[in-house]
């Protein structure tokens, strides 16, 4: 483990395993963390999840999504493989496009406690209509209120298709 103590990755489960298994329910206790090396230097990290599915609660129908998952951490980071092992056990799970963004953004605000994070999906049309469900948190301080509040007030479809770096 080149770069990390065998000690800060107490907790991380996943990650080198070969043989890594994946669920098919819904699962948050797949998300893990590790401990952030710079907290008193705030980074925006970025994740694109472009295969996402998960399926209509009514008609069993597959759902595919884009999600994007913005954060800047405090002490804890999500690690990324568990973190798409997560979004994997979406695949047959059964929630409204909405439900399933707050659920993303709930597990992961409840596993890092960030100082800001943000999910926002954007769904392929079905019946010939998008859903771009937003949700977002923060953890009070004037700073990311402020961010969470002008994020809200300017969010519009289709803006957070971004370059990576680039968030609108």
């Amino acid at each position: 483990m080149s770069g990390r103590k065998k000690s800060e990755l107490k907790g991380v489960s996943h990650l080198g395993k070969k043989d890594t298994r994946y669920g098919f329910q819904y699962d948050p206790g797949l998300l893990e963390s590790f401990p952030n090396k710079n907290p008193k230097n705030p980074q925006w990290v970025t994740f694109v999840c472009t295969e996402f599915t998960s399926l209509c609660p009514l008609t069993g129908q597959p759902d595919f999504a884009k999600i994007f998952i913005n954060y800047i951490a405090d002490q804890r980071m999500v690690e990324s493989k568990a973190l798409k092992l997560y979004l994997f056990s979406f695949r047959n799970h059964g929630d409204f496009h909405e439900d399933c963004i707050q659920k993303m953004c709930n597990d992961l605000s409840n596993l890092l406690q960030p100082r800001y994070l943000e999910v926002i999906g954007e769904f392929t049309p079905r019946g010939g209509i998008s859903i771009f469900p937003f949700s977002s948190c923060h953890n009070g301080e004037p700073e990311y209120r402020s961010l969470f509040e002008s994020r809200r007030a300017g969010y519009a479809p289709g803006k957070y298709t971004f370059e990576l770096g680039k968030p609108y």
